[in-house]
């Protein structure tokens, strides 16, 4: 029995795939390989969490590379632990580092959030204050990322369930603040702003109205779920277990009308569909970045 051993990505170029314009894609998932493989190949995009292909080879990388031979990628990252009071885990580091260097893609994320405690790990995104302290933090994290990959990374706005007494400032301007201090850029969530807004109180219309737009690199799109709090108010959990909801469809078409078309991500990571199902979701979305496509560009790549 042999055993797979990673191949050094310390001296790689960490080249990237050139920019895929105002299309729409999907998350990946395995089980919809040999679907979209034996299919006409359509133009667009996939997104895949970096920690799923954190090993060395195996069943999960060849069916990356698979894709990646007609598609160009999307890099999530869902544990770097961005906001945490720690220092980054080097290692992981280390690993999301290879997998730009193995894979090149379009886009790379990862969240305004923390998931890491001195030494436990928590499966979740979760909030943090928006202080002066909290800012040079997350500032100096990105700079390390940005560092390691060298390249922008983006900044997805998290959804949430809380919020902290001590912020100081807005979600919106702490954001514009990392971005403006790190160069980094930013993948804009549109459920999470509603489910965020949903729950807090506030508009999603007015949120949109202030979040640097130009700085938005990629969007997300995705469904949620309704439960009532402990007073029996609507709470909203990014769930991300089916369609995009109307409201949420609607706040996307008045971004893309502002903003113009970027690459939009459906997310879909529990209660996988059939492949056309997720499909038809990245046509929508295709749908409404065609619409709001300035008069003249042409060439675009089509839906996943």
């Amino acid at each position: 029995m042999t055993t797979a051993i990673a191949p050094d990505m310390s001296a790689v170029p960490l080249r990237y795939s050139a920019p895929i314009g105002g299309v729409a894609g999907t998350s990946f998932k395995p089980e919809h390989l040999q679907a979209i493989l034996g299919a006409k190949q359509q133009r667009g995009f996939f997104e895949v969490h970096a920690e799923n292909y954190m090993g060395a080879g195996g069943p999960p990388h060849r069916a990356l590379e698979a894709i990646r031979r007609d598609h160009p990628l999307s890099l999530h990252g869902v544990c770097m632990s961005i906001g945490g009071p720690q220092p980054l885990d080097k290692a992981h580091l280390a690993r999301f580092r290879e997998l730009v260097a193995r894979y090149q893609p379009a886009l790379v994320s990862e969240h305004l959030a923390w998931s890491t405690h001195e030494t436990s790990f928590f499966n979740d995104l979760l909030p943090l204050p928006y202080t002066a302290a909290t800012l040079r933090n997350v500032c100096d994290h990105i700079d390390q990322v940005q560092d390691a990959i060298r390249r922008p990374l983006l900044l997805e706005n998290p959804s949430t369930y809380v919020a902290f007494r001590e912020s100081s400032m807005s979600e919106t301007e702490f954001i514009r603040a990392v971005a403006e201090r790190t160069g980094c850029g930013l993948l804009l969530d549109i459920n999470n702003v509603f489910v965020s807004a949903t729950n807090h109180g506030y508009s999603a219309l007015d949120y949109l109205a202030d979040f640097p737009l130009a700085r938005v690199g990629e969007i997300h799109l995705a469904g949620h779920a309704e439960q009532a709090d402990d007073e029996g108010d609507l709470l909203l959990i990014d769930s991300h277990d089916g369609p995009v909801a109307d409201a949420v469809w609607k706040l996307y078409e008045i971004v893309v009308q502002r903003r113009g078309p970027v690459p939009t991500l459906i997310e879909w990571d529990s209660k996988i569909p059939d492949w056309p199902v997720l499909r038809a979701e990245a046509a929508a979305a295709q749908a409404i970045l065609d619409r709001c496509r300035p008069t003249g560009l042409t060439g675009d790549r089509h839906a996943a």
